[in-house]
């Protein structure tokens, strides 16, 4: 554990939490509660994982969320759980209530038109077999290449996407392991937003992600909570706490339910 905003205590923050008659506990999952692996398939969460969510979704007071680039029907089979918590998936386009009542955000027709051209151009590339596809977004991944394969995939993506991203409105990021294109608007931080207004003005709060597209959400966080990088190795990011999974990620996890 290395505390990386100098400005905050990871003692005075609990303190806080215990004290505090409302929390909220937000987390993405891959490469977070889950390590990579090549078949995004069998993303299985850490040892001791599952059980820890079983509790902190039964824990009073506590509203756990957890935030997902990938769509929430992929996530859910991954999560072997008795109740399933609140879930934003494809970045926060969707949101999936414990009730089971979905919501999508309404997209524009043209970059939507954009990624059926991309989608078709991936095709003819022969990249469809690294394609994910899902809700305002196609993401290509090069998990598990080999460093030529990796440098393949980007000369083919780097050809093409800029420009249709360009022409079509698309928004074009890079992340641990591939790169993606998505309609732009939401993001990880709107669900942190959004989900921190419905709640009690005191509610004390921590979003732990590991990737690129967290840092909206550690910002979003900000004045309201702690942000918590969490990954085997540091990045320049703007969180205030990295932890190394999954002794850490276990360790931090288990004081909510203290």
């Amino acid at each position: 554990m290395k505390i990386l905003n100098t400005e905050k205590s990871v003692d005075t923050f609990f303190k806080h939490l215990y004290e505090a008659s409302h929390k909220a506990l937000f987390l993405d999952y891959d490469g977070t509660l889950a390590p990579f692996r090549e078949d995004r398939r069998n993303a299985h969460p850490y040892p001791g994982i599952s059980e820890l969510l079983k509790r902190l979704i039964k824990a009073p007071h506590i509203r756990l969320v957890i935030i997902s680039g990938r769509w929430t029907r992929d996530l859910l089979p991954l999560l072997p759980l008795d109740e399933q918590p609140e879930i934003w998936g494809s970045h926060g386009l969707e949101r999936l209530r414990p009730d089971g009542s979905y919501e999508i955000e309404s997209m524009d027709e043209e970059p939507l038109n954009g990624l059926v051209t991309a989608d078709e151009w991936i095709e003819g590339a022969g990249l469809a077999a690294h394609c994910e596809k899902k809700p305002g977004c196609l993401a290509i991944h090069w998990r598990g290449q080999d460093e030529q394969g990796v440098a393949e995939i980007r000369r083919k993506v780097q050809s093409k996407l800029p420009l249709i991203a360009e022409g079509w409105g698309l928004s074009l990021n890079e992340f641990d392991g591939g790169i993606e294109l998505r309609v732009p608007g939401k993001d990880k931080g709107d669900a942190v937003t959004t989900t921190l207004n419905e709640m009690d003005k005191g509610t004390v709060a921590a979003y732990l992600g590991d990737d690129f597209t967290d840092e909206s959400a550690f910002m979003a966080i900000k004045g309201r909570g702690m942000g918590i990088l969490v990954r085997e190795d540091y990045r320049p990011t703007a969180a205030d706490l990295w932890l190394k999974p999954p002794d850490e990620l276990v360790n931090f996890l288990s004081h909510w339910i203290s």
